[in-house]
């Protein structure tokens, strides 16, 4: 019996070389797996980081681009036209507005015969008055934005 049990503890101890080292080998994959994880980590947040600035590059050459068609041009009636088109046109618009919002008043009044404190709040329904509020702080809001950003 004790012959058989040495035989048997002979054999599970010339084993244990080789479950060491398989366990070594085991451990060193995992350790390579850590490693290669945290370059892939790394690699994933450098791309990210590469892309941001891809997007802010693009926007930097965007803005470039729409400024640069604002420059002057060196040609006085050319860039008189150009700075003229967005006054015109807003002038345009405010004149047509008024013109309509006149004539509704005055169809009001004298075609109708309502009184002017009763056709007032009927031309400036809630309507024009968000559109009148839009304008204004577009106009507005723009000219505070571009002293916010000290242009």
């Amino acid at each position: 019996m004790l012959t058989l049990l040495g035989s048997a503890l002979g054999f599970l101890t010339s084993l244990f070389p080789d479950l060491l080292k398989l366990f070594r080998e085991h451990q060193d994959r995992k350790h390579e797996l850590a490693v290669m994880d945290r370059q892939m980590e790394m690699q994933r947040a450098g791309h990210q980081q590469r892309l941001e600035e891809i997007n802010v590059q693009a926007d930097i050459a965007e803005s470039q681009a729409l400024y640069r068609s604002l420059r002057p041009t060196g040609v006085k009636w050319v860039d008189a036209l150009a700075g003229s088109v967005r006054p015109v046109i807003t002038y345009a618009f405010f004149t047509l507005f008024a013109a309509v919002k006149g004539s509704a008043l005055y169809l009001l009044i004298a075609v109708e015969g309502v009184l002017l404190a009763q056709a007032l709040p009927q031309i400036w329904d809630p309507e024009t008055q968000a559109l009148f509020a839009a304008v204004m702080s577009f106009w507005f809001g723009a000219r505070s934005l571009a002293k916010f950003r000290g242009k």
